[in-house]
């Protein structure tokens, strides 16, 4: 079987972007499961080699399938458009417009099949603002550049995958979002990316927003009205779902115990702060309804630690194992 073409997008230049990457294409086994081609700038790629003293070429290509990646020759489309001495850890609108840049290049090979999954390392959000590029993030700019409305993240860590009803919103309005429509369809989707990643039957948890679910409307009613018709209705489809439980112990009961393959959680932090507790540095992010695969390590760009070598790729190589499962069961027949 063919492996499929893993698309790295190098993130914001300031940050540990560049250096996880390299850190991560060190690994032999990188190359068992993919064929990795960078997204980013082979100088910068270069520079990062330099500092960890790793024995690496960087070799310019124009096209993924030119690609013939190996542990001692990265292989990157090289877009040219930060300065070789770009200054790590500040932030800079020439960064945050690189970065944006590296993802639009992705996508675009990615919408013509030329890559089979993206996995993207981190951006900073106000260099990304600076550089004229006014978005949340990662998610909300691959979804305007796919055209994709009906979108969510999910995360995995150790012992726990959550799938988030809402993210990027004022805590207020993100009580508001819970809404049985919604509620079903990241339930929906959950299920589906589930079985990309090799689950036949996911088991599906979904949290409840109020303390103790509601309890029968003493703490809200959102619950009772909007969760637990939307979790009936995915039950009559054969979804394999239960719930709402409780979060204060949904959590436990997934990754403790496990019951459970994935929460679906109602707000970010509902699904952050356990994520994040159990397991920091591993972490990977996953935009789950868009036409193409994206993973992405779970941290930020690092601006402390930012061209000093010691950055952690684990994130990183956990993003790549993730995407090219992913890619081996949505795209077999072409892989054959």
């Amino acid at each position: 079987m063919k492996k499929p073409v893993l698309g790295l997008t190098m993130g914001d230049p300031a940050g540990i972007g560049s250096e996880i990457i390299v850190k991560a294409l060190l690994d032999k086994k990188m190359y068992d499961i993919s064929r990795p081609v960078v997204f980013g700038d082979a100088k910068q790629l270069e520079r990062l080699a330099k500092i960890i003293n790793a024995n690496v070429e960087v070799h310019v290509i124009k096209e993924p399938g030119e690609a013939d990646p190996s542990p001692s020759r990265i292989e990157v489309i090289d877009l040219h458009n930060v300065a070789a001495d770009v200054p790590f850890g500040k932030v800079q609108a020439e960064c945050g417009k690189a970065a944006y840049e590296y993802i639009k290049a992705a996508v675009d090979c990615a919408k013509e099949h030329k890559i089979q999954a993206i996995v993207t390392a981190p951006l900073n959000k106000e260099a990304l603002h600076a550089g004229g590029c006014p978005y949340p993030g990662h998610t909300e700019i691959l979804a305007k550049l796919t055209n994709t409305k009906d979108y969510s993240m999910l995360l995995v860590g150790k012992n726990l995958r959550v799938i988030h009803v809402s993210t990027h919103i004022q805590l207020r309005k993100a009580c508001d979002a819970v809404q049985k429509d919604r509620v079903y369809r990241v339930i929906k989707l959950a299920d589906e990316t589930m079985k990309l990643m090799g689950f036949e039957n996911p088991r599906i948890a979904v949290a409840g927003l109020n303390p103790h679910c509601g309890e029968n409307g003493l703490f809200g009613w959102e619950d009772e009205n909007e969760i637990v018709p939307a979790v009936k209705d995915a039950i009559k489809e054969g979804i394999n779902v239960q719930g709402p439980i409780a979060p204060d112990t949904v959590f436990h009961r997934a990754a403790n115990r496990n019951e459970f393959d994935i929460v679906v959680v109602m707000y970010h932090d509902q699904g952050h702060i356990p994520l994040k507790v159990l397991g920091f540095s591993s972490g990977v992010n996953i935009t789950v309804g868009l036409p193409i695969i994206r993973t992405s390590v779970d941290h930020g760009t690092a601006f402390e630690i930012a061209g000093k070598g010691i950055a952690d790729p684990e994130s990183m190589i956990v993003a790549m194992e993730i995407g090219a499962q992913m890619a081996k069961v949505r795209f077999k027949e072409d892989l054959v």
